[in-house]
This record gives structure tokens, sequence and C-alpha cells, in this order.
């Protein structure tokens, strides 16, 4: 197993801890800065929000795997994208367990 494999897997699995988390707060804290509203904005405002979130967790999920797929790297992009999961699972787990 290549160990800068691995390395990027958890480091992109770490950023997308970091993206969610920063995320998670300001909308936790979404009242304290925007205020009560009834603005068709809002809405809009969290569905955009929605989108970016999605390409930016899925460019640090897929990202590294796509490009050794193109590169021609089959099974490092598997070992990738599986190693990324795996880390993700990892982290996941830590923050239920964090929880309860």
């Amino acid at each position: 197993m290549n160990p800068k494999l691995i390395l990027y897997a958890f480091l992109n699995s770490i950023g997308v801890l970091l993206y969610v988390s920063g995320i998670s707060w300001f909308l936790f804290n979404g009242e304290r800065f925007f205020g009560k509203t009834d603005s068709f904005w809002m809405p809009a405002a969290m569905l955009l929000i929605f989108v970016v979130s999605a390409t930016i967790v899925g460019a640090l999920v897929l990202g590294r795997s796509i490009y050794l797929y193109l590169e021609n790297n089959k099974r490092e992009a598997i070992k990738s994208l599986t190693l990324t999961l795996v880390f993700l699972l990892i982290i996941t787990g830590i923050v239920l367990i964090v929880l309860v």
C-alpha cells in the first residue's frame, strides 16, 4: 500500500471534517448573524450553500480518485476512494461516539 495514498486519503477526510464543521458552526449561529428573517433569500442562500458544499466535499472525496483514474491508475484510484471512505467512516464513528 502506497503511504502517500494513505496520507492523501487521510488529509482529504480531515478536510471534509473541517469544512463540514465550519459550515455546521455557521448554520448553527445563523440567527445570531442574520437575525430572524422571513425573506425569500434565506432559503435561496441555504440551497446555494448546499450546492457549494456538495461541490467542495465531492472534490475532496472524489478529486484524487478521478485524477488517478484519468491518469490510467485505475487500481490506485479505487484504493484512494476506498481509503478516503474508510477514513470518513472512522471520523463519523468518532463524532457519533463523542455525541453519546
